[in-house]
């Protein structure tokens, strides 16, 4: 398991780091394109969003700039794959501040087996965030900002990606758990 580092001094990420406390979940709701339906009290507390700012929106609306959008192709993958999805998440506050978060997202499956939406909860995560979850998102931004489109970036960072999830036969949950200290599934 890595090292978890205070993330104020190893990045600037712009505002200040808001922290989740140990027992706060923060939830949401969103329907198969990723339009928010729900979110709960505590979302709104650390993002510094109404509830009626954040229903109807896309669920990006809180997504922060250094997050890589490669990670995020992953998460989609596996979601629609009706995979579970584990990954570190910093998100950016309405403020402008940030947060971390280690999040659990689960694809929502009608009875007749359409996806029909996806649910997240995330918490702070265990002991930090760990310097591999840095190291790797920032040279994942790096790779994404030096390409020309969002689509091109996402191509170049991906073999950078792979490389680094090839221990766990690439899958993003697996290697997230691991350095979580929970159990890769």
């Amino acid at each position: 398991m890595g090292v978890a580092v205070a993330i104020g001094a190893a990045l600037d990420l712009g505002g200040r780091e808001r922290r989740l406390g140990p027992d706060d979940l923060v939830v949401s709701k969103t329907d198969s394109k990723g339009i928010i339906r729900y979110v709960n009290s505590t979302f709104c507390r650390i993002s510094g969003f109404a509830e009626h700012e954040l229903l109807g929106r896309p669920h990006n609306v809180v997504r922060h700039p250094f997050m890589p959008a490669v990670i995020f192709r992953g998460m989609w993958r596996s979601l629609k794959a009706r995979e579970e999805v584990f990954v570190y998440v910093v998100n950016r506050c309405k403020n402008g501040d940030h947060y971390w978060v280690l999040a659990h997202v689960t694809p929502t499956i009608a009875p007749g087996g359409e996806i029909v939406g996806h649910h997240s909860t995330r918490r702070a995560p265990p002991g930090g965030v760990p310097r591999e979850v840095i190291e790797l998102y920032r040279e994942l931004s790096s790779l994404e900002g030096e390409a020309p489109s969002r689509r091109a970036g996402m191509e170049r960072a991906a073999p950078r990606l792979e490389t680094a999830l090839a221990p766990w036969n690439g899958d993003l949950s697996a290697w997230t758990m691991t350095l979580a200290g929970g159990t890769p599934r």
